[in-house]
């Protein structure tokens, strides 16, 4: 495209309707569909058409969209997924990509978008708007809860939730086999999953990126524990945690980055195994792991994750009418604030280490 479109909403008539865009990038979670409902519902009370992106980012890459009415908002409140897929393309990467999307938003008339998403879909969203003063706002979907600016994502609760069920269930094969169990969890680049469900969970030892516990401490408290007569152990780590040494060496067990993620995420997993064959060779103990994987980000979302979903959803649709542009929905303490997407995608919010002294207070 030759120059950049200026865009607005429109506001030529009382009556005219707007038509308001709404997507969902990176990987589901729990809590999307409450979003969809919420931002439409509020929409179609101002009388507002509202228009599904399809597939993320490619859906306005490739022009997939489809309308949304009363029918296909209802019941969405529990279900898990996202009626509107998703996936990890970055327009920044794809031949024309970034034209495509303005291209796509023009043709289709949209006047504003809603993304919903996370560090990557979402730092999409302020560089449109920064360099294309595209009319975006943003809602935090992640699982890993690691968006600055806001308390808590959506979806996290859920996730923890479910870790925290596992180890509760773990507990007791592995008193009954006295064992050495190893939950890995996701998390990715933060260890908010692990800590959470962790201390939720009552686990014995914790192992995330922010505070890299070597491998012989973790094997210490095991064996503290064991010395004290009990005969069992709870280990959870965060697949993004690095095998530690006390000699300095540090090892990241994952994959090469698939051609489908254009953000250039490595793919993760495989932690817990290593990390069981260690415990088991210096210990002694009988190890076993459990990978816990996809099952953290699938099935209905809690009680506080719908409110929360629906809570950011309805903030972002306010946004939209506002015509506050390049802000994203955030928690504050109980309340719904706003803050700027550049803020929210700079950096990650990792946890700190008064939090990990939380969860050591139990190692062992």
């Amino acid at each position: 495209m030759g120059s950049s479109p200026t865009f607005g909403i429109r506001t030529s008539g009382k009556n005219d309707l707007v038509r308001i865009g709404i997507l969902t990038g990176g990987g589901d979670c729990p809590g999307l569909n409450a979003v969809i409902r919420a931002v439409a519902r509020r929409s179609f009370d101002g009388g507002h058409e509202v228009i599904g992106v399809r597939d993320g980012w490619r859906g306005l890459v490739d022009g997939l969209t489809e309308p949304l009415g009363q029918r296909e908002i209802s019941g969405l409140l529990p279900r898990g997924g996202t009626i509107l897929g998703t996936t990890r393309t970055n327009p920044y990467k794809v031949e024309g990509g970034v034209d495509r999307v303005l291209a796509t938003f023009a043709d289709v008339g949209l006047d504003a978008l809603v993304a919903v998403g996370g560090e990557d879909t979402l730092g999409v969203a302020a560089r449109l708007h920064a360099e294309h003063a595209f009319p975006v706002v943003g809602v935090p979907k992640t699982i890993d809860n690691d968006l600055a600016a806001t308390d808590y994502t959506f979806g996290f609760d859920t996730a923890v939730s479910i870790a925290t069920e596992a180890i509760d269930r773990l507990h007791t094969t592995a008193e009954s086999h006295n064992r050495v169990m190893v939950v890995e969890v996701m998390g990715r680049h933060t260890g908010w999953i692990a800590v959470m469900s962790g201390i939720a969970g009552g686990a014995d030892v914790i192992l995330i990126p922010e505070q890299p516990l070597t491998v012989e401490d973790a094997c210490a408290e095991i064996e503290r524990r064991h010395a004290r007569g009990k005969d069992f152990s709870i280990v959870v780590v965060s697949e993004g945690y690095e095998l530690t040494y006390s000699s300095g060496e540090s090892r990241l067990v994952a994959g090469e980055a698939r051609a489908t993620d254009q953000f250039g995420h490595m793919v993760l997993g495989g932690v817990g195994d290593a990390l069981g064959k260690e415990i088991e060779s210096r210990t002694g103990f009988e190890t076993r792991v459990t990978v816990l994987g996809h099952v953290q980000r699938g099935g209905t979302p809690t009680a506080r994750d719908r409110v929360l979903a629906t809570r950011y959803g309805l903030k972002a649709a306010s946004l939209v009418h506002e015509r506050r542009f390049g802000r994203m929905a955030a928690l504050q303490g109980d309340r719904i604030v706003d803050v700027s997407l550049a803020e929210a995608t700079a950096e990650l919010k990792t946890v700190p280490p008064d939090w990990y002294e939380v969860a050591r207070a139990f190692f062992g």
